[in-house]
């Protein structure tokens, strides 16, 4: 375990099913598997970082909005830039959208590499070749 590194990222959402159909499966096709379920959440593991989406009952009604303050994405590793590509084809099919086409796949820069993609309820997901490091 390194001192400091991230424990877990709770997302509230409006939906559960709608949360584990596009973050649930993205995270699956990058090898998290599930580690908690209840009535009204989920969550995915992988190594000792864990992701929940959770349809709390005290969040508010004021939809996710990624441009306020707050959570604005979560960028992923994905080992090599055909991965991104392969990855991001399958999420255009599982309720993602592509945001910044008209500069992908450099939307970070010239030389970043990265899919960013977002789902029905506004979140946004990175997904950023790597080496394999």
């Amino acid at each position: 375990m390194t001192h400091g590194a991230l424990h877990h990222v709770e997302l509230w959402v409006p939906d559960v099913t709608r949360a584990e159909d596009t973050i649930g499966w993205l995270l699956r096709e990058l090898g998290w598997v599930e580690h908690q379920r209840w009535p009204a959440g989920v969550s995915w593991k992988l190594g000792t970082t864990y992701v929940v989406v959770e349809r709390s009952p005290a969040m508010g009604a004021v939809p996710h909005e990624r441009l306020r303050p707050g959570l604005n994405h979560l960028a992923l590793h994905v080992t090599g830039r055909e991965a991104v590509d392969e990855l991001t084809r399958k999420a255009l099919g599982n309720g993602w959208s592509l945001l910044f086409a008209d500069r992908h796949p450099h939307a970070g820069g010239p030389d970043h590499y990265a899919a960013y993609l977002e789902n029905a309820d506004g979140f946004e997901v990175e997904l950023v070749a790597t080496t394999g490091e």
